[in-house]
């Protein structure tokens, strides 16, 4: 017995749409995809300069601000359907490999468990914003659209660490059962959410030069985020290839 329940999704059916193939098209093997996955990160996991961005901005009168708020949505969104792809595959991989050794009814309920995790990270996919259209609205409404955005922003990098955190301590158990140890992922790396009250009323009261930290912090928090992700992901993958 499985321990699978009729019309329960495998694991490796779980994900965002455009990672999904197309109709008719072959599946790739888990373990493919996971190394797709770790190697596509310099394409979604966009790095900012702080000091960089503003020094741009500075020198086009504003213009190059527009660019910043492109890339504040779009590389959350990119980072995490990538990420989804990656816990996705990994998961996958396990689930074959548990029935390949005949462990796949013991592990269920840790399968599961993670499944439903990832699907909670699948809904989030899929409810980001476009990045457009934040830039349209940030030219037409700076301060409040850009204020907006930020909480918009902090929120799902909270909500989206908190749920990976949760799966990546069921891989990191599965993948124990399997003899490929992977280590468990810090619980403390989730931060705290801002202070939004409190950083608008600053920006308000500061006529908007509070604005300023707040950008550096929506920079910075990701990039950190991002470094942790990578080393997690490589142990992953590692143990991936090892098993495959």
């Amino acid at each position: 017995m499985s321990g699978q329940q009729p019309g329960e999704a495998r694991p490796d059916q779980v994900g965002p749409a455009e990672f999904r193939p197309r109709l008719g098209a072959p599946l790739l093997p888990p373990a493919e995809r996971v190394r797709l996955a770790c190697q596509s990160r310099s394409e979604t996991d966009y790095f900012f300069g702080y000091w960089s961005a503003l020094g741009w901005t500075l020198l086009t009168f504003g213009i190059y601000s527009f660019y910043v708020v492109y890339q504040l949505v779009r590389r959350m969104r990119d980072h995490n359907a990538r990420r989804l792809e990656l816990l996705s595959a990994s998961l996958s991989f396990a689930w074959d490999e548990a029935t390949k050794r005949g462990l796949q009814e013991e592990l269920t309920p840790t399968f599961q468990r993670a499944a439903w995790n990832l699907g909670g990270l699948n809904d989030m996919t899929g409810d980001f914003r476009e990045p457009l259209v934040w830039v349209v609205l940030s030219f037409i409404a700076r301060t409040v659209a850009d204020i907006v955005l930020f909480v918009l922003l902090d929120q799902d990098l909270v909500r989206h660490d908190e749920a990976e955190v949760t799966v990546e301590e069921d891989l990191a158990l599965i993948y124990a059962r399997l003899g490929q140890p992977i280590p468990s992922p810090d619980r403390d790396r989730v931060k705290d959410r801002h202070n939004y009250v409190g950083r608008t009323v600053a920006t308000v009261f500061s006529f908007g030069i509070y604005l300023f930290w707040w950008y550096y912090d929506v920079m910075a928090e990701p990039n950190r985020h991002f470094r942790s992700d990578w080393l997690q992901e490589d142990a992953m993958a590692g143990a991936v290839q090892a098993l495959g």
